[in-house]
């Protein structure tokens, strides 16, 4: 049996909060039913799988990149980074790596990029459950921290009460200040 592990990244569009991917190694032996793309499934389903993922998988690793690596690196920098910190996190090292996506992260397995492959293999749409799953949960803490943002509600997602929560109280330390919404409000980009 071949190790493969599904990678899958979540909160790329968000304006406040981490980016974070996970890669998730499947146990052939104990398949779980049900994996689909996690944007596809209810919150309450995500969970159920993510609980069911985390025990019955060989391995499985989360890898986020923060806020100031965001705005340093740019999103698309920081979301491979947090892939390969992913990958780097698994327990168990894989033979092969399916990426969710068209673009592949510096690590030293062979890898391939499938498009949409979180709606087409198992393997990566476990790794979108579970990333899902860990990024929603640290947006409900934010929100603890920050309660007139909404965060619980839409993620750190450019909704109508985010935006508007953002033009009356200004930016929290988890908001992301190179996306332009943010750069607005804060006088850093010029309208």
């Amino acid at each position: 049996m071949v190790l493969i592990a599904g990678v899958d990244e979540v909160g790329r569009g968000p304006l406040a909060g981490p980016v974070m991917a996970a890669a998730v190694i499947l146990d052939a032996l104990r398949p779980i039913d049900g994996l689909a793309d996690s944007k596809l499934l209810s919150s309450k389903k995500r969970e159920v799988l993510c609980k069911l993922i985390k025990s019955n998988c060989i391995a499985w690793s989360i890898g986020s990149a923060s806020v100031e690596e965001i705005d340093r690196l740019n999103i698309h920098h920081a979301t491979l980074l947090a892939m390969q910190r992913a990958i780097d996190g698994l327990s168990v090292k894989p033979e092969h790596i399916q990426v969710d996506g068209q673009f592949l992260p510096k690590v030293k397995y062979p890898m391939e990029s499938v498009v949409g492959g979180d709606r087409l293999i198992p393997v990566i749409s476990a790794a979108s459950i579970v990333a899902k799953v860990t990024r929603d949960s640290q947006m409900v803490e934010y929100d603890t921290l920050y309660p007139v943002y909404g965060f619980a509600k839409h993620k750190g997602y450019g909704t109508e009460q985010h935006l508007s929560a953002l033009a009356k109280f200004g930016a929290t330390p988890i908001h992301r200040r190179s996306f332009a919404p943010v750069g607005k409000i804060m006088g850093l980009v010029q309208i």
